[in-house]
């Protein structure tokens, strides 16, 4: 997908043979404050490279447009959907990075599509 679509925050890519394509996050400064840190972690120039970063090597790898955006749906329709509920304390974040970590979705991560939930 490189080159067929803006790159306007400059991303650079790295590729690994059994990673695929990764994405560098940018380096904050170490003597920033708590309060710019946090800007710095929920920025979009961090966080799209861990979002792409956390899709599967059978995704990232993909150079067709077409064909990525079908399997990236395949698979997020696929990852579990657990919205927060008032009084219920959920066992993550519902975020997809929290998702690649939990031990019961890492079958997903395989290219094994399946509805887990």
């Amino acid at each position: 997908l490189h080159c067929k679509t803006s790159d306007d925050l400059r991303v650079e890519f790295v590729t690994r043979p059994r990673l695929g394509n990764i994405a560098k996050i940018p380096v904050c400064s170490k003597n920033s404050s708590a309060f710019h840190r946090t800007a710095y972690e929920n920025s979009f120039s961090v966080m799209g490279p861990k979002l792409w970063n956390s899709i599967p090597y059978h995704l990232n790898s993909i150079q067709d447009m077409d064909l990525f955006k079908m399997r990236l749906t395949e698979f997020l329709m696929s990852v579990p959907d657990t919205p927060p509920v008032r009084g219920y304390t959920p066992a993550n974040s519902n975020s997809l990075l929290c998702w690649r970590k939990d031990k019961e979705a890492s079958a997903l991560w395989s290219g094994h599509i399946r509805q887990l939930y």
